[in-house]
Protein backbone atom coordinates (compact mmCIF):
# COMPACT_ATOMS: atom_id res chain seq x y z
CA UNK A 1 0.00 0.00 0.00
CA UNK A 2 1.35 3.42 -0.92
CA UNK A 3 1.23 6.01 1.85
CA UNK A 4 0.96 9.79 1.28
CA UNK A 5 4.70 10.06 2.04
CA UNK A 6 5.58 7.41 -0.55
CA UNK A 7 4.75 8.51 -4.11
CA UNK A 8 4.34 5.77 -6.70
CA UNK A 9 7.19 7.15 -8.75
CA UNK A 10 8.52 10.37 -10.20
CA UNK A 11 8.80 13.74 -8.49
CA UNK A 12 6.11 14.94 -6.15
CA UNK A 13 3.83 17.60 -7.57
CA UNK A 14 4.37 20.97 -5.82
CA UNK A 15 1.07 20.77 -3.95
CA UNK A 16 1.76 17.32 -2.54
CA UNK A 17 5.34 18.28 -1.69
CA UNK A 18 4.07 21.27 0.28
CA UNK A 19 1.58 19.11 2.18
CA UNK A 20 4.14 16.46 3.06
CA UNK A 21 6.57 19.18 4.10
CA UNK A 22 4.30 19.80 7.09
CA UNK A 23 4.82 16.29 8.47
CA UNK A 24 7.85 17.10 10.61
CA UNK A 25 6.10 20.06 12.24
CA UNK A 26 3.02 17.96 12.91
CA UNK A 27 5.01 15.10 14.49
CA UNK A 28 6.89 17.59 16.68
CA UNK A 29 3.64 19.19 17.80
CA UNK A 30 1.75 15.95 18.41
CA UNK A 31 4.57 14.37 20.41
CA UNK A 32 4.69 17.33 22.80
CA UNK A 33 0.93 17.27 23.15
CA UNK A 34 0.67 13.52 23.74
CA UNK A 35 4.03 12.39 25.18
CA UNK A 36 3.91 9.35 22.89
CA UNK A 37 5.61 9.03 19.53
CA UNK A 38 3.31 6.15 18.55
CA UNK A 39 0.20 8.21 19.32
CA UNK A 40 1.72 11.24 17.58
CA UNK A 41 2.31 9.22 14.41
CA UNK A 42 -1.26 7.91 14.54
CA UNK A 43 -2.68 11.42 14.93
CA UNK A 44 -0.62 12.80 12.05
CA UNK A 45 -1.65 9.87 9.85
CA UNK A 46 -5.30 10.58 10.74
CA UNK A 47 -4.84 14.27 9.91
CA UNK A 48 -3.51 13.36 6.47
CA UNK A 49 -6.38 10.90 6.03
CA UNK A 50 -8.81 13.78 6.62
CA UNK A 51 -6.98 15.82 4.00
CA UNK A 52 -7.03 13.09 1.37
CA UNK A 53 -10.69 12.34 2.08
CA UNK A 54 -11.55 15.75 0.61
CA UNK A 55 -12.05 16.40 -3.07
CA UNK A 56 -9.39 18.29 -5.02
CA UNK A 57 -11.78 21.23 -5.22
CA UNK A 58 -12.14 21.28 -1.42
CA UNK A 59 -8.36 21.07 -0.99
CA UNK A 60 -7.77 23.93 -3.42
CA UNK A 61 -10.21 26.09 -1.46
CA UNK A 62 -8.03 25.90 1.66
CA UNK A 63 -5.71 28.92 1.70
CA UNK A 64 -3.14 27.41 4.10
CA UNK A 65 -3.00 23.59 4.05
CA UNK A 66 -0.33 23.63 6.78
CA UNK A 67 -2.56 25.62 9.12
CA UNK A 68 -5.49 23.34 8.27
CA UNK A 69 -3.46 20.22 9.08
CA UNK A 70 -2.23 21.78 12.34
CA UNK A 71 -5.79 22.57 13.36
CA UNK A 72 -7.00 19.05 12.58
CA UNK A 73 -4.01 17.38 14.29
CA UNK A 74 -4.37 19.57 17.39
CA UNK A 75 -8.07 18.79 17.70
CA UNK A 76 -7.32 15.09 17.30
CA UNK A 77 -4.72 15.44 20.07
CA UNK A 78 -7.32 17.08 22.30
CA UNK A 79 -9.56 14.05 21.80
CA UNK A 80 -6.71 11.66 22.58
CA UNK A 81 -5.73 13.61 25.70
CA UNK A 82 -9.31 13.56 26.96
CA UNK A 83 -9.54 9.79 26.58
CA UNK A 84 -5.98 9.18 27.83
CA UNK A 85 -6.94 10.00 31.42
CA UNK A 86 -9.52 7.23 31.35
CA UNK A 87 -7.11 4.74 29.74
CA UNK A 88 -4.37 5.50 32.26
CA UNK A 89 -6.65 4.71 35.18
CA UNK A 90 -6.34 1.07 34.10
CA UNK A 91 -2.64 1.31 33.16
CA UNK A 92 -0.50 -1.14 35.14
CA UNK A 93 1.86 0.89 37.34
CA UNK A 94 3.15 4.40 36.64
CA UNK A 95 2.88 6.04 33.21
CA UNK A 96 5.92 7.91 31.81
CA UNK A 97 6.09 9.66 28.42
CA UNK A 98 7.71 7.66 25.64
CA UNK A 99 11.48 8.33 25.71
CA UNK A 100 13.21 9.57 22.57
CA UNK A 101 16.79 8.99 21.49
CA UNK A 102 19.00 11.65 19.97
CA UNK A 103 18.21 12.01 16.23
CA UNK A 104 21.67 10.70 15.32
CA UNK A 105 20.92 7.49 17.24
CA UNK A 106 17.67 6.65 15.46
CA UNK A 107 17.43 3.49 13.43
CA UNK A 108 17.08 3.75 9.64
CA UNK A 109 13.85 1.80 9.55
CA UNK A 110 11.02 0.61 11.76
CA UNK A 111 10.02 -2.89 12.67
CA UNK A 112 7.02 -2.66 10.36
CA UNK A 113 9.31 -2.17 7.40
CA UNK A 114 8.26 1.42 6.68
CA UNK A 115 11.21 3.72 6.11
CA UNK A 116 11.54 6.55 8.62
CA UNK A 117 12.23 9.87 6.94
CA UNK A 118 14.76 11.93 8.97
CA UNK A 119 12.37 14.88 8.64
CA UNK A 120 9.77 12.91 10.62
CA UNK A 121 11.96 12.70 13.69
CA UNK A 122 11.18 14.85 16.67
CA UNK A 123 13.46 17.82 17.13
CA UNK A 124 14.94 17.60 20.60
CA UNK A 125 15.10 20.74 22.70
CA UNK A 126 14.12 21.92 26.16
CA UNK A 127 10.43 21.29 25.48
CA UNK A 128 10.88 17.52 25.17
CA UNK A 129 13.03 16.73 28.20
CA UNK A 130 11.33 14.26 30.51
CA UNK A 131 10.79 16.69 33.40
CA UNK A 132 9.07 19.16 31.07
CA UNK A 133 6.83 16.48 29.54
CA UNK A 134 5.76 15.27 32.97
CA UNK A 135 4.69 18.79 33.94
CA UNK A 136 2.65 18.88 30.74
CA UNK A 137 1.03 15.63 31.91
CA UNK A 138 -0.27 17.43 35.01
CA UNK A 139 -2.18 19.97 32.90
CA UNK A 140 -5.71 19.77 31.58
CA UNK A 141 -5.93 18.93 27.87
CA UNK A 142 -6.93 22.52 27.04
CA UNK A 143 -4.06 23.98 29.10
CA UNK A 144 -1.56 21.70 27.45
CA UNK A 145 -2.71 22.47 23.92
CA UNK A 146 -2.91 26.22 24.52
CA UNK A 147 0.54 26.34 26.14
CA UNK A 148 2.34 24.16 23.59
CA UNK A 149 0.79 25.91 20.60
CA UNK A 150 1.49 29.41 21.93
CA UNK A 151 4.66 29.17 24.01
CA UNK A 152 6.49 26.42 22.11
CA UNK A 153 5.23 26.80 18.53
CA UNK A 154 4.44 30.54 18.69
CA UNK A 155 0.86 30.43 17.45
CA UNK A 156 -1.16 33.53 18.28
CA UNK A 157 -3.95 33.23 20.83
CA UNK A 158 -6.44 33.96 18.05
CA UNK A 159 -5.13 30.89 16.18
CA UNK A 160 -5.13 28.80 19.36
CA UNK A 161 -8.71 29.86 20.09
CA UNK A 162 -9.85 28.59 16.70
CA UNK A 163 -8.22 25.23 17.38
CA UNK A 164 -9.47 24.62 20.94
CA UNK A 165 -12.87 26.25 20.48
CA UNK A 166 -12.48 28.93 23.14
CA UNK A 167 -12.00 32.68 23.11
CA UNK A 168 -8.51 34.21 22.75
CA UNK A 169 -8.83 35.59 26.29
CA UNK A 170 -9.66 32.14 27.66
CA UNK A 171 -6.70 30.63 25.81
CA UNK A 172 -4.43 33.32 27.24
CA UNK A 173 -5.56 32.31 30.74
CA UNK A 174 -5.00 28.63 29.98
CA UNK A 175 -1.45 29.29 28.77
CA UNK A 176 -0.73 31.52 31.75
CA UNK A 177 -1.86 28.82 34.17
CA UNK A 178 0.29 26.27 32.36
CA UNK A 179 3.26 28.65 32.43
CA UNK A 180 2.99 28.94 36.22
CA UNK A 181 3.15 25.15 36.51
CA UNK A 182 6.28 25.07 34.37
CA UNK A 183 7.99 27.81 36.40
CA UNK A 184 7.11 26.13 39.70
CA UNK A 185 8.61 22.82 38.60
CA UNK A 186 11.69 24.12 36.79
CA UNK A 187 15.01 23.78 38.60
CA UNK A 188 18.15 25.79 37.72
CA UNK A 189 19.75 24.23 34.67
CA UNK A 190 22.85 22.10 35.17
CA UNK A 191 25.36 22.34 32.29
CA UNK A 192 25.09 19.41 29.90
CA UNK A 193 28.73 18.40 30.40
CA UNK A 194 28.20 18.17 34.16
CA UNK A 195 24.99 16.20 33.67
CA UNK A 196 26.87 13.75 31.46
CA UNK A 197 29.61 13.35 34.07
CA UNK A 198 27.07 12.70 36.84
CA UNK A 199 25.21 10.12 34.74
CA UNK A 200 28.52 8.42 33.92
CA UNK A 201 29.48 8.37 37.60
CA UNK A 202 26.06 6.93 38.44
CA UNK A 203 26.47 4.19 35.84
CA UNK A 204 29.92 3.25 37.13
CA UNK A 205 28.79 3.27 40.78
CA UNK A 206 25.75 1.15 39.96
CA UNK A 207 27.80 -1.40 38.02
CA UNK A 208 30.38 -1.53 40.83
CA UNK A 209 27.64 -1.74 43.51
CA UNK A 210 29.38 1.18 45.24
CA UNK A 211 26.75 2.15 47.83
CA UNK A 212 28.61 5.19 49.13
CA UNK A 213 29.11 6.57 45.62
CA UNK A 214 25.45 6.07 44.75
CA UNK A 215 24.34 7.84 47.93
CA UNK A 216 26.66 10.75 47.16
CA UNK A 217 25.17 11.15 43.69
CA UNK A 218 21.51 11.08 44.75
CA UNK A 219 19.60 13.93 46.33
CA UNK A 220 18.36 12.91 49.82
CA UNK A 221 14.76 13.39 48.62
CA UNK A 222 15.28 11.79 45.22
CA UNK A 223 12.51 9.78 43.59
CA UNK A 224 12.67 6.95 41.06
CA UNK A 225 9.71 6.03 38.88
CA UNK A 226 9.50 3.03 36.57
CA UNK A 227 7.09 2.46 33.69
CA UNK A 228 6.88 -1.21 32.89
CA UNK A 229 3.43 -1.28 31.35
CA UNK A 230 2.75 -4.64 32.97
CA UNK A 231 6.21 -6.15 32.44
CA UNK A 232 6.79 -8.89 35.01
CA UNK A 233 9.05 -7.70 37.81
CA UNK A 234 8.60 -4.00 37.05
CA UNK A 235 8.32 -1.61 40.01
CA UNK A 236 4.71 -0.45 40.23
CA UNK A 237 5.06 2.53 42.57
CA UNK A 238 7.50 5.44 42.89
CA UNK A 239 10.53 4.76 45.08
CA UNK A 240 11.27 7.73 47.35
CA UNK A 241 14.40 8.62 49.29
CA UNK A 242 18.05 7.86 48.64
CA UNK A 243 18.23 4.73 50.82
CA UNK A 244 15.19 3.13 49.23
CA UNK A 245 16.44 3.94 45.72
CA UNK A 246 19.89 2.48 46.39
CA UNK A 247 18.30 -0.64 47.86
CA UNK A 248 16.08 -0.98 44.79
CA UNK A 249 19.04 -0.53 42.44
CA UNK A 250 21.08 -3.17 44.20
CA UNK A 251 18.15 -5.59 44.25
CA UNK A 252 18.58 -5.77 40.49
CA UNK A 253 22.03 -7.31 40.96
CA UNK A 254 21.18 -10.63 39.35
CA UNK A 255 19.66 -8.97 36.33
CA UNK A 256 22.58 -6.50 36.05
CA UNK A 257 24.98 -9.29 35.16
CA UNK A 258 22.97 -9.94 32.00
CA UNK A 259 22.74 -6.30 30.93
CA UNK A 260 25.01 -3.87 29.14
CA UNK A 261 24.61 -0.22 30.13
CA UNK A 262 25.35 2.46 27.55
CA UNK A 263 25.38 6.24 27.80
CA UNK A 264 22.84 7.75 25.43
CA UNK A 265 20.94 10.96 24.92
CA UNK A 266 17.38 10.60 26.24
CA UNK A 267 14.95 13.38 25.31
CA UNK A 268 17.81 15.77 24.72
CA UNK A 269 19.66 15.09 27.97
CA UNK A 270 22.33 12.61 29.12
CA UNK A 271 20.80 9.27 30.03
CA UNK A 272 21.38 5.52 30.02
CA UNK A 273 20.01 2.51 28.22
CA UNK A 274 20.23 -1.13 29.28
CA UNK A 275 20.56 -3.80 26.61
CA UNK A 276 20.21 -7.56 26.70
CA UNK A 277 21.73 -9.38 23.74
CA UNK A 278 21.77 -6.13 21.79
CA UNK A 279 18.09 -5.33 22.45
CA UNK A 280 17.24 -2.26 24.52
CA UNK A 281 15.14 -3.36 27.50
CA UNK A 282 15.25 -0.19 29.64
CA UNK A 283 15.79 3.52 29.12
CA UNK A 284 16.76 5.81 32.00
CA UNK A 285 16.20 9.57 32.05
CA UNK A 286 17.52 11.83 34.82
CA UNK A 287 16.66 15.16 36.36
CA UNK A 288 19.79 16.72 37.84
CA UNK A 289 20.03 19.78 40.07
CA UNK A 290 23.54 20.96 40.92
CA UNK A 291 25.61 17.80 41.43
CA UNK A 292 22.78 15.56 42.60
CA UNK A 293 20.19 13.41 40.83
CA UNK A 294 16.69 14.42 41.89
CA UNK A 295 14.61 12.15 39.67
CA UNK A 296 15.20 8.91 37.79
CA UNK A 297 12.66 7.75 35.21
CA UNK A 298 13.03 4.18 33.98
CA UNK A 299 10.99 2.98 31.00
CA UNK A 300 10.70 -0.79 30.50
CA UNK A 301 7.41 -0.93 28.61
CA UNK A 302 8.40 -2.63 25.31
CA UNK A 303 5.79 -0.62 23.42
CA UNK A 304 7.67 2.57 24.34
CA UNK A 305 11.09 1.27 23.33
CA UNK A 306 10.38 0.96 19.61
CA UNK A 307 12.83 3.74 18.56
CA UNK A 308 15.55 2.11 20.69
CA UNK A 309 15.47 -1.39 19.23
CA UNK A 310 19.00 -1.36 17.82
CA UNK A 311 22.00 -3.55 18.40
CA UNK A 312 25.01 -2.23 20.32
CA UNK A 313 27.07 0.24 18.31
CA UNK A 314 30.76 -0.35 17.71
Amino acid sequence: MTTPSEPRGGPLDPGLAAIMGERRQLINLAYRLLGSLADAEDVVQDAYAHWYAMSRQQQDAIASPGAWLTTVASRLCLNVLSSARVRRETYVGEWIPEPLPDPTEWINGRSDGITVDPADRVTLDESVNMAFLLVLESMTPAERVAFVLHDVFRYSFAEVAEIVGRTPAACRKLASSARRRIRAARAPATPAARQARIVRDFKQAWEAKDIDALIALLDPDATAIADGGGVVGAVLRPVEGVEQIVRSLLNLDGRLRELTFLERTVNGRPGLIAQHDGVTVSVYAFDIAGDRIKHIWAVRNPDKLRPWTVGPRH
